[in-house]
């Protein structure tokens, strides 16, 4: 069959196939089907103190799929590949020899990231498979989706929303991780019940949560976590974050600890600038064991130079200040600039852990967003010093 005749036969079994733009949701008698398609190219470079050689790395992923909805009811299959471009670099998979270069956690990779069936209807419904999970602000719950190869749980979630009340409750068995399909990593099982409960008024947001994780193998971080957190506006100038949790060993964890987690954030807005502070504090009991976030998007906290992806046994306190702004540049649509400051100290025994900078631009043409950013965590009585430094570009259909 001719191509002109091709296309003429796909528009009139398709009307709205062959009008489309990519990645727009196109209507299949009462269904629609939704294209998923993302691409990533980043640039990573690090620079990590007692390493005898530096990591380069230029890794490019894509994502790629479609989700078919129908009166509340969907099902969404999605792969993701991540391949390396440039191989100077420690992959954190093992069989490659001695590595002389620091840790870029983002390996080759193929494999099927989600694939799920769901029936939603206002906030109200369930969705079964293998799903992103981002509970609240990712502190404790998320899709680490930063690096490239996405984490993602194979689990049963429920969701409900009655008035201003919002009711979350997952059963997960598997948390598939950033380290890719090639990894002995790839995926840790056990029994994770996720549970949280929420009002959301117009000033004040409050949530209370129980996250109990029971790892199959990797049992010193089983645990039970309670808390709650709140979020308050004050008009459209300032905000305020307040959370507070506590966690004790769970499940086959030998080790018993009892340790509190709290975390204070002020926002403020004024003409185009954003001014942040905060203190976060994973604490300790006594230095046997600290705090644990095992399921967390960890890279958006405690600086991004991932320092702190473990919390030391001794706890981790981080006082932080950050400015942000936005600019209304014509040629550079999009453009906001940032800059944090961390100061790092223990829980317990009074340690200077060390400081950090980070900084980051980005902006957009078009589909396509672009990132630079630039992490400095400079050691005192912790790790190494490390700089990292990213250039990002990002398309999404």
């Amino acid at each position: 069959m001719r191509i002109g005749a091709l296309a003429a036969f796909a528009t009139a079994a398709w009307p709205n196939v062959a009008t489309a733009a990519p990645g727009d949701p196109v209507a299949i008698g009462s269904a629609t089907l939704d294209p998923i398609l993302t691409a990533r190219l980043r640039h990573e470079g690090v620079d990590q103190a007692g390493m005898p050689d530096d990591a380069e790395t230029l890794t490019f992923r894509a994502r790629a799929g479609a989700e078919l909805k129908i009166d509340g009811f969907s099902i969404l299959a999605e792969g993701e590949g991540t391949l390396a471009l440039n191989g100077n670099y420690n992959d954190t998979l093992p069989g490659n020899g001695i590595e002389p270069f620091p840790v870029v956690a983002d390996p080759e990779s193929l494999e099927l990231n989600r694939l799920q069936v769901s029936y939603l209807q206002d906030g109200t419904g369930i969705t079964v498979g293998r799903q992103r999970i981002i509970l609240g602000n990712a502190r404790f719950v998320g899709n680490s989706g930063w690096r490239q190869n996405e984490q993602t749980f194979d689990a049963v979630r429920g969701q409900a929303k009655v008035g201003p009340v919002l009711l979350d409750a997952t059963y997960a068995v598997s948390q598939r991780t950033v380290f890719g399909a090639d990894s002995p990593n790839e995926h840790f099982d056990g029994d994770f019940v996720l549970l949280s409960g929420g009002i959301d008024l117009p000033v004040v947001d409050a949530e209370a949560f129980a996250y109990l994780i029971d790892y199959d193998t990797r049992i010193v971080f089983s645990s039970q976590t309670y808390g709650v957190s709140a979020r308050a506006e004050v008009g459209v100038s300032a905000d305020a974050r307040l959370s507070y949790a506590r966690q004790s060993e769970y499940g086959a964890n030998p080790v018993a600890y009892d340790a509190e987690y709290w975390h204070a954030e002020l926002g403020l807005r004024l003409l185009d600038f954003t001014l942040t502070a905060g203190h976060e504090r994973l604490g300790s009991d006594g230095g046997v064991a600290a705090f644990q976030t095992p399921l967390a998007t960890l890279h958006a906290f405690n600086g991004w130079a991932d320092q702190f992806g473990t919390t030391p046994a001794d706890g981790l306190r981080d006082s932080y200040a950050a400015i942000g702004r936005s600019f209304g540049v014509p040629f550079l649509p999009g453009l906001k600039a940032g800059l944090t400051y961390h100061q790092f100290k223990s829980d317990f025994g009074g340690l200077d852990y060390g400081n950090e900078w980070d900084a980051s631009v980005g902006f957009e043409l078009g589909r396509v967003g672009l990132l630079a950013k630039y992490a400095n965590y400079q050691a005192d009585e912790f790790a190494s010093d490390t700089e990292k430094f990213w250039l990002q570009a990002e398309i999404s259909f």
